[in-house]
């Protein structure tokens, strides 16, 4: 990446419409979008030596720079980063936990997951939680997990779960969750450096064992 690569998003927020965009897309593709799609082939080809089954693309894998502004109440056009999501399944599937990066002026931030999923999905995470407790533990409580993500597995949350899971819900908050993520925020200067790759499989690597606990109940 080169210095206009963070700066054209800076550029990009106070200048949120087309006009300004179509006027610099040829900027855009020669220090965004090219450079990312390469990077986000180098980490694919990484997960890959962990996971055999991603058989994916760069274009698999990484979102639009224009927003969904159907249901939104910002109606801004374009977003000021650039993201991709790492899973076998592509990165439309958010129920099926993977590997999440975004890199913006404000940060490097990397996820990990089950984001979403419908109320059938949700329910079999917590039935898979609810009979794996301890090796839930035991993952979220790794020494290496815990140094990369501090603040553990978080999530949206329902006030009440069914009544078969409320006395264990009480002692493990984590079953009334309907999200089950972690990230992390570093420095976005981050992305000039050479070590930018190594330290993306990093974070990866420490939150590996847990993103593997979460795609049990759907394998």
């Amino acid at each position: 990446f080169t210095p206009d690569f963070l700066e054209f998003f800076k550029e990009l927020a106070a200048n949120t419409h087309k006009e300004w965009f179509d006027e610099n897309r040829k900027r855009y593709e020669k220090e965004v979008k090219d450079p990312f799609k390469r990077f986000v082939g180098d980490v694919i080809d990484e997960v890959k030596k962990y996971e055999p089954e991603l058989l994916i693309a760069p274009k698999d894998a990484i979102f639009r720079i224009n927003r969904d502004i159907r249901f939104a109440k910002d109606k801004t056009p374009y977003k000021t980063n650039v993201s991709a999501l790492i899973s076998p399944k592509g990165r439309k599937n958010h129920s099926y936990a993977a590997h999440y990066f975004e890199l913006s002026p404000e940060h490097i931030g990397i996820y990990g997951g089950m984001y979403g999923g419908s109320t059938q999905e949700v329910s079999a995470m917590r039935t898979h939680l609810s009979n794996h407790m301890a090796e839930y533990e035991k993952l979220t409580k790794d020494k290496n997990f815990k140094k990369h993500f501090p603040e553990g597995v978080q999530g949206e949350a329902q006030k009440r779960v069914p009544k078969e899971l409320k006395d264990q819900a009480e002692k493990y908050p984590v079953l009334l969750n309907k999200q089950f993520y972690y990230h992390a925020s570093l420095e976005p200067e981050l992305v000039y450096s050479d070590k930018l790759l190594p330290t993306m499989m990093e974070y990866y690597k420490a939150s590996h064992d847990l993103k593997t606990f979460f795609r049990q109940p759907y394998d």
